[in-house]
C-alpha cells in the first residue's frame, strides 16, 4: 500500500512539473522572437529528435524497427506527426505575435474538444453536465466573434489540432516516447533541409545571430521534450480522471504571464469570454469529480504535501 502510495504522488510531481514547465514555455519563445517561427518551429522538431534518440537509448529503449514495419502504425503516426506539427507551430507563433491569450484560450478549450471528438467519432455517451460545458464552452467562442467581428482562428486550430492528435494517439497502441521519436523522424527530414539550406545560404539564425540564439534553439528540443517525459512518467502512475484535473495548470500561467509580463489586453470582451470557458471547465471538472470523487480527493491531499522531484 504504502509502495502504491509513493508511486501515486511521483506521477502526481511529473505531471505538475510536466504542465508547470508547459505554462512557462511563452517565456522562452519569447527569449526567441528575433527568429521566424517557421525556423523555430524546424529546430524544435529536429532538435527534440536528437533529444528523445539520446533519452531512448539512455533508457534501452531505442527499438523502433516494428514501428516502421506496421504500415498501419505508420499511418497513423503521419497524421499524429503532421497534427503535432501544427500545433507546435502555431504555439510558437502565437506567443512570438503577443497572442498568449489567445493560446491559453485554445488550451482551455481542448478538453473540451476532446469531449466533442469523442462523442462524434468514438460514439461516446455524455452526462448532462458535459452537455451544458460544451454549450458554454461554445458560447464562449461565439461570444469573443461576434464581439470581435472574426473568429479566434489561432484558439481553435491549437484546440481541434491537439484535440485530433490526442484521440488518434489514444487509437495507436504505442509508448510515447516511441511514438514522439517517430513523429519527429518523419518531420526532420523536412526540417534538416531547411536548416541546411539557411546555413548554406547565410539566411537563419543558426550561428548567424548570436551564441544565445544557437543555444536557445538548440535546446527548444530539451525544452519540448522534457515536459513529455515527465509527463509519459506520470500519466503511467496517476488516473485519468487526475491528469485532467491538473491540466489547467499550463494555460492559466500562460494566461498570466500574457496578462502581467507582456501585457496583452485582458478586457470586457476577454473576460465574458474567458468566463464562458471557465465557467464550463469548472462544470466539466466537476463531472469528472462526481464520477471519480473518491480517486481525486486523494489527489488533492497528495498534491499538497508533493515535494519536486527531478
Amino acid at each position: 500500500m504504502e509502495k502504491e502510495k509513493s508511486s501515486h504522488r511521483a506521477g502526481l510531481v511529473y505531471i505538475m512539473q510536466a504542465y508547470i514547465l508547459w505554462g512557462v514555455l511563452p517565456l522562452y519563445w519569447k527569449l526567441l522572437k528575433h527568429v521566424p517561427a517557421q525556423e523555430i518551429l524546424t529546430h524544435r522538431i529536429f532538435w527534440s529528435l536528437i533529444f528523445i534518440l539520446l533519452l531512448l537509448w539512455a533508457r534501452k529503449n531505442l527499438k523502433l524497427k516494428a514501428i516502421f514495419t506496421n504500415i498501419k502504425l505508420m499511418k497513423s503516426l503521419v497524421a499524429t506527426s503532421i497534427l503535432i506539427g501544427i500545433n507546435w507551430g502555431f504555439y510558437i507563433y502565437a506567443v512570438n505575435s503577443d497572442q498568449i491569450l489567445e493560446a491559453s484560450m485554445g488550451y482551455y478549450i481542448n478538453p473540451l474538444v476532446s469531449v466533442l471528438l469523442g462523442l462524434i467519432i468514438l460514439k461516446e455517451k455524455l452526462d448532462t453536465l458535459k452537455i451544458v460545458a460544451l454549450l458554454l464552452a461554445a458560447a464562449g467562442v461565439i461570444y469573443i466573434t461576434l464581439d470581435y467581428g472574426e473568429v479566434p482562428w489561432l484558439s481553435l486550430i491549437l484546440a481541434f489540432s491537439f484535440g485530433f492528435y490526442g484521440l488518434l494517439k489514444k487509437m495507436t497502441p504505442i509508448n510515447s516516447l516511441q511514438g514522439l521519436a517517430v513523429e519527429t523522424m518523419i518531420l526532420s527530414p523536412i526540417c534538416l533541409g531547411f536548416i541546411l539550406f539557411n546555413l548554406i545560404g547565410q539566411t537563419g539564425s543558426l550561428f548567424m545571430v548570436s551564441w544565445s540564439t544557437d543555444i536557445f534553439l538548440i535546446m527548444a528540443g530539451v525544452a519540448t521534450t522534457l515536459p513529455l517525459f515527465w509527463f509519459a512518467k506520470g500519466a503511467k502512475r496517476i488516473p485519468l480522471s487526475s491528469v485532467g484535473f491538473l491540466q489547467y495548470i499550463s494555460p492559466s500561467i500562460s494566461m498570466l504571464i500574457g496578462i502581467f509580463i507582456y501585457h496583452e489586453k485582458f478586457g470586457q470582451t476577454q473576460l465574458v469570454s474567458f468566463g464562458f470557458i471557465w465557467l464550463a471547465l469548472i462544470i466539466y471538472t466537476y463531472s469528472l469529480f462526481k464520477k471519480n470523487k473518491k480517486k481525486v480527493i486523494t489527489e488533492i491531499e497528495m498534491v499538497s504535501s508533493v515535494k519536486i522531484e527531478t
